[in-house]
């Protein structure tokens, strides 16, 4: 059963007692958690999103998984003390948390971490045990949703006390709204209505736009993504989709990269979280560009890839299996997207979203009167 705040130390103590039950009747123990991997995933276009399978990895208790079974429940404790008392901790603060007990109880040396990604790896693993978002475990990365623009935006934030804090983003002059890492608790608004919200695969290309005037002479709510979106920027997209019902375009780079890293996990999530993508990802994002056609159009400057180049060759290697294996790009609704992966194999060839002012580089504005052009006719996956 996945796990919702409230009845997280439910399940982890109805966890604790059948370990302690097995091991009093010489039983080995076994943990089961959600196998978080491709081979496990299940993208239905209906939802949009992917979603878990019935895969569950197994760890049984033996001289090899001893620690991570020791450790899993040291951590646990940790966690589910700060649920008790409302405290909170990034990753980094967890992992020395747990040093700082360890170097008060000397008995617990054995189950020492040598560095955090043994921690974050248990801290991983609790949460697939549980089906649970680390945020719900009190434990959130230090980002934040984007720098977000908008002359007709109003955020209404209910604060832990209940008090409530508006802030409209008209209002902010060129200082950027960052919403925390869940934002789950914001309720949007609109001071007129708003024609779209155009997401920035670059936030220094965002911020140009901005300074250039774009939300000035566009309803709209523009958004830097600052690269791959954490889950705040993929929290605060969906939260935008369904509270205010706009239009969601993402504007970036065309190579396998962004296609695969950055535009299909925003859309719909990743392997590696199938738990949380139902409230991570924005299954209504359409991708505006760049487009392979665009390359032409406007006559973009575009370069080979580089043979040489490790991340470049393995982003093509990694399109080539998502083509066979990747059930988000599999479904006949995305094939225009699989047709962009096709393109990219086939051509060798990526263009960055920075291209489009090469167009006219005395018309600081034409990126924009493109970007909106694009939109009015449509020319988007």
């Amino acid at each position: 059963m996945p796990s919702t705040d409230q009845n997280i130390p439910k399940l982890s103590k109805e966890l604790c007692s059948r370990l302690l039950s097995d091991l009093e009747r010489a039983k080995r123990p076994v943990l089961y958690a959600t196998k978080c991997s491709l081979d496990n995933s299940i993208y239905n276009h209906r939802n949009g999103y992917l979603t878990p399978g019935p895969k569950k990895v197994a760890t049984e208790l033996n001289v090899s998984s001893v620690k991570k079974m020791a450790r899993a429940i040291f951590m646990l404790e940790v966690l589910l003390r700060n649920i008790d008392t409302g405290a909170v901790n990034t990753k980094r603060e967890l992992y020395y948390i747990s040093k700082g007990e360890i170097k008060h109880n000397p008995s617990l040396k054995a189950l020492d971490f040598a560095d955090q990604n043994e921690s974050d790896d248990i801290i991983d693993f609790i949460c697939e045990m549980l089906e649970c978002y680390r945020e719900e475990l009190n434990c959130y990365a230090n980002d934040r949703g984007g720098q977000t623009y908008s002359q007709q935006l109003v955020v209404t934030e209910t604060l832990p006390d209940g008090d409530k804090a508006v802030v409209d983003l008209s209002k902010l002059g060129t200082t950027p709204f960052q919403p925390k890492n869940r934002p789950q608790n914001l309720k949007l608004s609109a001071r007129k209505k708003i024609d779209f919200c155009l997401i920035v695969e670059s936030e220094g290309t965002a911020n140009t736009l901005v300074a250039n005037g774009f939300t000035k002479r566009h309803a709209s709510i523009l958004l830097g993504a600052q690269g791959v979106p954490s889950n705040a920027v993929r929290g605060w997209c969906k939260l935008i989709q369904d509270q205010l019902s706009v239009p969601l375009y993402f504007f970036g780079d065309l190579d396998a990269y962004t296609m695969q890293n950055i535009f299909r996990t925003l859309k719909a999530g990743s392997a590696a979280s199938l738990i949380r993508n139902s409230d991570y990802s924005a299954p209504d994002v359409r991708f505006l560009g760049v487009l392979p056609e665009d390359i032409k159009k406007y006559d973009l400057n575009d370069y080979p890839v580089k043979e040489n180049d490790a991340q470049e060759v393995r982003a093509l290697k990694k399109a080539h299996d998502a083509l066979k294996n990747d059930p988000f790009f599999q479904d006949k609704k995305n094939k225009g997207l699989a047709q962009i992966l096709r393109w990219l194999l086939e051509n060798k060839r990526r263009c960055e979203q920075q291209a489009f002012f090469t167009v006219d580089p005395r018309d600081p504005t034409m990126p924009e009167k493109i970007i909106v052009d694009k939109i009015k006719r449509g020319n988007f996956v």
